[in-house]
């Protein structure tokens, strides 16, 4: 990779289409314009509960690391909001009400084989996570509270009280990135893990649209 193109910039030019992608797939769309119910809600905040699990406890093992260290931080921490959420949406009982998607699976085994293995590929999962929360997360969070009445609760996962001003915060991030002392190789590496991770996200919400065609049916 080029010297003079910063990691962060390859990084996102890279994956720009990968991300427009799974932004675009069928299940999210049709929640952002509106399309999608209050159970299409639940339905992908009960997933996200278990891709942050895996993220989060997979983080405390890597806080030991000096490189993937830097990047984390408890201002980023979903899975208390995640989980006030899914109290509110489903009930006290919400734990034996959700069970992961086929896609969930295999993402969470993978966030725990990096995880444990290889801090640039925790990285790579990290950064397509937290930055697309603190990006598009944001704007879906408003966009379910005016369509579905909700004020704190019920989207407490997209709320960053810590985070003072989102746009700084990733701009520190990239500079983390850019500073972070990983070679040609193994910046390849790391890109096509968040590619992976993209691809994961698209797989998702392709498994969300089929069990709601298949709820349908039944």
């Amino acid at each position: 990779m080029s010297d003079l193109i910063p990691f962060s910039t390859a990084l996102r030019e890279r994956s720009s289409n990968a991300h427009a992608g799974s932004e675009h797939a069928g299940f999210m769309a049709d929640l952002v314009k509106g399309e999608g119910t209050r159970e299409d809600y639940i339905a992908l905040v009960a997933q996200h509960w278990y891709i942050y699990e895996a993220l989060e406890r997979t983080a405390e093992l890597m806080r030991r690391d000096p490189v993937a260290s830097v990047f984390i931080t408890d201002k980023l921490t979903r899975l208390p909001a995640l989980e006030a959420d899914l109290e509110f949406l489903v009930g006290p009982d919400w734990r034996d009400r959700i069970a992961p998607l086929p896609t969930t699976r295999r993402y969470v085994d993978r966030i725990n084989e990096v995880g444990a293995t290889w801090a640039g590929g925790f990285v790579a999962h990290h950064y397509t996570r937290y930055l697309g929360d603190l990006s598009g997360g944001l704007f879906i969070g408003r966009l379910m509270a005016r369509r579905f009445g909700f004020e704190t609760n019920g989207i407490g996962f997209y709320v960053f009280d810590d985070i003072a001003d989102p746009k700084a915060f990733k701009d520190v991030y990239r500079e983390q990135l850019d500073a972070a002392p990983w070679d040609a190789a193994e910046q390849d590496r790391i890109i096509e893990e968040v590619l992976l991770a993209y691809q994961f996200n698209t797989d998702l919400f392709e498994d969300l649209s089929a069990a709601k065609s298949a709820s349908a049916v039944a």
